[in-house]
């Protein structure tokens, strides 16, 4: 996939003009902190960490707190809740095991969940499932289906209610990541914790965080009742938005998404498969998980392409050809019910962003304050 130029933002303008800047740790912190200071007040966010790579270079800035019961502060290894982040990692595995020959992404469902034959949940293949392409799956898992056989019970009888719609639904990203773990013969949040993380280089990443780990993990605070919560159980939670990871290591992460990082050649291939846009929307282009926009980028149509609305509702789409791509932004929001995230990249010129919060505040709102901090970073 061809990626973008260089990457800059005007604060008085909707289209972003490229220019590069390079700055020392004080200097980020003075940018970050005005980007991101209105949003932090007027949604009372407890804590937040900014992490920037570009060119291989990391900056990171936080603020606030991790825990308000024991006043302690956020650091670049707080581990935060990743909420829908963590999708990423989930159609990552997919295509890790797909170049390991284990499974493909052009097979339909009911190659690997043989009861769904003849179904249409059955006949969405895996690359339907990881692109949100499923004509009208429910956003979450039926309250009848308590495990995943009951699930499957459930979507024998499943009919699209808008064949051919995106919808975005923790019910096929999450079939995807259960069908992988299947064929690798483990659980998800096994291999996601000893072949998929420590292949990436995460060393503080994690679907269960380890009692050696939990004075890290931040606690998130509940938008309506600001009682201080983390995510509970639910089926295929680990595969939907169930990691939990820190600023340092998603910087690592995204060093490894812009090409860079010390990787296997099949994961770097399987990366760069994540990243090819499959379907477009009114909007963006849907890769795997990732949300592609052109470029240079509109802001507005950034904010509401990420917007509830747009998200929440299914939405036209249709196939392309990923070659046919031009110059592109990709980014993926996050929440629980605690916690906000957001990250984006642009590949051509090696910058990515991530934003860890421990509130769940408007997911238009972090995309302004983003691209914000990005003007003040990457001026003529």
């Amino acid at each position: 996939m061809k990626h973008l130029s260089i990457f800059s933002i005007l604060l008085s303008a909707t289209w972003f003009t490229p220019v590069v800047a390079q700055e020392g740790q004080t200097d980020f912190a003075e940018k970050a902190a005005p980007a991101f200071e209105r949003v932090i007040e007027e949604y009372d966010i407890p804590g937040l960490v900014v992490g920037v790579t570009h060119g291989g270079k990391h900056s990171l800035y936080q603020t606030g707190l991790a825990s308000r019961g024991d006043n302690r502060p956020v650091t670049p290894d707080t581990v935060f809740e990743l909420g829908s982040i963590s999708k990423i990692f989930n159609v990552t595995m997919a295509a890790l095991a797909e170049k390991r020959g284990t499974l493909s992404l052009d097979e339909p469902v009911a190659t690997y969940l043989p009861s769904l034959q003849g179904s249409q949940a059955g006949d969405l293949t895996l690359m339907d499932l990881a692109t949100h392409h499923s004509g009208g799956l429910p956003l979450q898992v039926p309250d009848a289906a308590e495990d995943v056989d009951q699930l499957v019970n459930w979507l024998q009888n499943w009919q699209q209610p808008e064949p051919d719609a995106r919808s975005y639904s923790n019910v096929s990203i999450g079939l995807l990541g259960h069908i992988t773990a299947s064929m690798m013969d483990t659980s998800y949040a096994e291999a996601a914790e000893t072949i998929l993380f420590p292949a990436l280089g995460l060393t503080n990443t994690w679907i269960n965080v380890p009692s050696d780990a939990m004075d890290q993990y931040a606690y998130g605070y509940d938008r309506k009742t600001n009682a201080p919560i983390r995510v509970t159980p639910g089926l295929l939670d680990d595969e939907a938005y169930g990691v939990k990871s820190t600023a340092r290591d998603m910087l690592t992460l995204l060093d490894i998404e812009l090409g860079n990082g010390d990787v296997s050649s099949e994961m770097r291939e399987a990366i760069a498969r994540t990243q090819d846009g499959q379907f477009q929307t009114r909007l963006f282009t849907q890769a795997m998980i990732w949300e592609s926009y052109p470029w240079p980028a509109d802001l507005e149509r950034m904010v509401e392409g990420n917007g509830y609305d747009f998200i929440l509702n299914p939405q036209p789409m249709e196939a392309i050809d990923a070659s046919t791509e031009g110059e592109v932004i990709l980014n993926k929001t996050g929440s629980t019910n605690g916690f906000g995230g957001y990250v984006v990249m642009v590949p051509s010129e090696e910058l990515g962003v991530v934003v860890l919060a421990n509130r769940n505040y408007p997911n238009e709102e972090r995309v302004r304050a983003t691209y914000d901090l990005m003007s003040r970073i990457l001026v003529k």
